[in-house]
């Protein structure tokens, strides 16, 4: 992995962007709560307004995120790239200048529409600039890293959050977003398959473009159409019984995922009164301990475990931390739960590189697109159920009184998540080496 350094820049790159959207978090609880529902620590409309926003943005990446890696098979990633890091930037703008109700709507309105494009195109590009140029049987290792690194931004935006005031964190926030957009424009290459179609505009059609390169891949790149349809899709899903077993485990490791993020800031709020501060000392403990496996366990393990073995640990992790949650019964039992993010961290980067294998090199922006389409379904859905159950189950209009119910869902759809992936079995891979003339890992 000598010429691994070439990589760095991906990865500044995604630190900064990610280290900016992640480290307003838990500030934005606040300021909702404050605008929403001032002087409160429950507040059912808080909550319906997260659902309601998290849905709509998953109705968005639905079908930009499968446009934005099939744009990038063609155009290049960092081409792509530019779009959504430019576009992150103007919500945290608004609420860097005010907070009040006003800006605050204003952020909202903005935030939603922004995210549609935003929303997880960052690390689908991401993940398949690294799918360009590094070795099949190195993936894993490599996937593990980026994540590591996302988790790393976590743990610093979590930081900065804990000992900045709420007014600072957007402002810092929103330069950090400039800053990466500007370094990743300055300081990344691009990165395609077929190198010489970045001489092509990207408003031109692609339908004439039907060459390859050594006629022995075992797909044509598909160029001719910029918008993938459903049929695409589900022909995609279908091309391969591992990566159709894969988008299942996606679908409904997201539907619980989803489920997590839109409840667990208002039940700890409700149930054990955390402030901004407290919830930012857990997010820190959360990242600490999943930052360290990816970085440190993950690169040992993955040569040695298969990654659909790691993907079943890392789902069982999530199963116990949900149950877990369920019984809360003081305020230390969070923190405890964090012992489970060093094995649930597995679950993301095993998925992708399980998929990039199935997918030859000429595709990978558009299998990670259609996986990460899938995982936005999964957000459109999420919320749609767990936001009024957790209105109802922290109300007292709840049916019975076991305000972890909700964690009782969330580990439901993990535990159909984990039976799918033992169904998945190490299959040869479609592209078998074929770019390893084009990886910058010998």
């Amino acid at each position: 992995m000598e010429k691994f350094t070439e990589l760095i820049h991906l990865f500044v790159t995604v630190f900064l962007s990610t280290f900016a959207s992640l480290m307003v978090l838990p500030a934005v609880t606040d300021v909702t709560m404050v605008a929403v529902c001032p002087g409160q620590d429950e507040c059912s409309l808080a909550i319906y307004l997260t659902g309601f926003q998290q849905a709509i943005i998953g109705m968005g990446t639905v079908v930009m995120l499968p446009l934005i890696g099939n744009l990038s098979d063609q155009y290049g990633r960092k081409a792509l790239l530019t779009l959504p890091m430019t576009l992150s930037i103007i919500p945290l703008v608004i609420l860097a200048y005010s907070r009040t109700t006003g800006f605050f709507y204003a952020y909202y309105a903005l935030r939603t529409l922004t995210a549609m494009i935003c929303e997880g195109s960052i690390d689908c590009l991401a993940l398949a600039y690294v799918a360009d140029n590094i070795l099949e049987r190195q993936r894993t290792s490599v996937f593990g890293i980026l994540s590591g690194i996302t988790t790393a931004a976590l743990v610093c935006g979590t930081l900065a959050a804990r000992f900045l005031s709420t007014a600072l964190t957007f402002q810092v926030a929103a330069l950090l977003s400039m800053l990466a957009a500007v370094y990743m424009r300055i300081f990344l290459e691009e990165s395609l398959p077929h190198s010489e179609n970045l001489t092509l505009p990207i408003l031109k059609s692609g339908q004439d473009d039907h060459r390859q390169d050594d006629g022995d891949l075992p797909r044509k790149p598909m160029v001719s159409k910029k918008i993938p349809s459903i049929q695409d899709i589900i022909s995609l899903l279908k091309s391969s019984v591992t990566f159709s077993q894969a988008a299942i485990v996606a679908f409904f490791h997201s539907l619980s995922y989803g489920g997590l993020q839109a409840s667990i800031m208002y039940y700890l709020k409700a149930r054990f009164h955390f402030s901004k501060n407290q919830y930012a000392d857990l997010m820190l403990l959360v990242g600490v301990s999943g930052m360290a496996s990816q970085l440190l366990f993950m690169p040992l393990l993955a040569p040695l475990v298969a990654e659909e073995k790691l993907l079943a640990i890392g789902l069982l992790g999530g199963i116990a931390n949900a149950l877990l949650y369920s019984v809360a019964c003081s305020a230390w039992v969070p923190y405890a739960t964090t012992i489970f993010s060093v094995f649930a961290v597995f679950i993301p980067p095993c998925l992708r590189s399980i998929v990039s294998k199935q997918i030859g090199p000429n595709e990978q922006g558009k299998a990670q697109g259609c996986i990460s389409g899938i995982i936005s379904l999964a957000n459109i859905i999420s919320p749609l159920i767990y936001s009024p159950l957790t209105a109802l189950f922290l109300s007292e209009d709840a049916p019975f009184n076991f305000p972890g119910f909700i964690f009782v869902c969330i580990g439901f759809a993990t535990m159909i998540a984990f039976f799918q992936s033992l169904l998945i079995r190490a299959a040869p891979p479609i592209s078998s080496h074929k770019s390893s003339s084009n990886s910058i890992l010998a």
